[in-house]
């Protein structure tokens, strides 16, 4: 009988960083609002029927949520964990933005009180609506609705939007080791230079040298696939994905996301 898989140990994030890359990407999102006219903010996106400017007070309304829930009471005792809010998470856990919402301001109002967090502590528990969750797992998931929305907003407008390294590199990481935690085994390893590589699907376990089973693919297109914004087939076919090995398919645990 083969010996039993080890659970990976949690991947640890640094608050005080998780904190600036969500203020760095925020500004790189107010940036690109700044030079929008009225009928870029209505142009659709590839969700639904929310407009350029909804989707922009939704990314506002995201990372407002943080400041919100600390105002709350702390709930009795954690029940989730970064890892179990992307499994568990739906796109409209933030709710629809406001479509005559003043984009400008919400989104230095939203960058203020969210500054003025700072001194709260890492381990302060909140009550986020997919369970209570510590605040420094919390802001690891806001890296990552910000670096998808990012994403979304920068499809909708055919521009590009500035990434902040460190946020880009906290939903990577996140989202590669969900994919471990609902695929958990050792027979494929997932390569998302620069920021991370996962073991997982069960199967014989690579030991040694190159891996029978690789599957490799850039940061964005991570996340397009994780959340959904893109499939398999369309990553292959577009070379943004190259898979070897018989078990290098990962499509059926894919999106992480619904």
């Amino acid at each position: 009988m083969p010996p039993a898989q080890r659970k990976p140990r949690p991947r640890s994030y640094d608050p005080a960083k998780a904190r600036a890359a969500v203020m760095a990407q925020l500004a790189h999102v107010r940036e690109a609002a700044a030079g929008l006219d009225e009928a870029q903010l209505a142009l659709p996106t590839r969700l639904g029927e929310c407009t350029v400017r909804e989707l922009i007070a939704r990314i506002a309304l995201g990372v407002g949520l943080v400041a919100r829930l600390v105002e709350e009471p702390a709930p009795p005792a954690r029940e989730i964990t970064a890892v179990d809010w992307v499994i568990k998470a739906s796109r409209a856990e933030t709710g629809a933005g406001d479509a005559d919402t003043a984009l400008i301001p919400l989104l230095d109002d939203v960058a203020d009180r969210f500054a003025a967090l700072a001194a709260t502590p890492p381990d302060r528990l909140l009550a986020a609506p997919s369970g209570a969750i510590r605040l420094d797992d919390f802001l690891v998931t806001r890296c990552v609705e910000l670096a998808v929305h990012t994403d979304d907003l920068a499809a909708a407008l055919g521009a590009e939007i500035r990434y902040d390294r460190q946020a880009l590199a906290n939903a990577t990481r996140l989202l590669a080791d969900a994919l471990a935690a609902k695929a958990p085994g050792g027979s494929v390893e997932v390569r998302i230079p620069p920021f991370a590589v996962v073991q997982c699907v069960a199967g014989p376990r690579h030991t040694r040298g190159t891996p029978p089973n690789v599957v490799e693919t850039d940061p964005l297109t991570w996340l397009r696939l994780a959340t959904g914004r893109t499939d398999w087939v369309t990553a292959l076919d577009a070379a943004a994905i190259s898979a070897s090995g018989e078990r290098a398919d990962i499509s059926a645990h894919l999106p992480l996301v619904e």
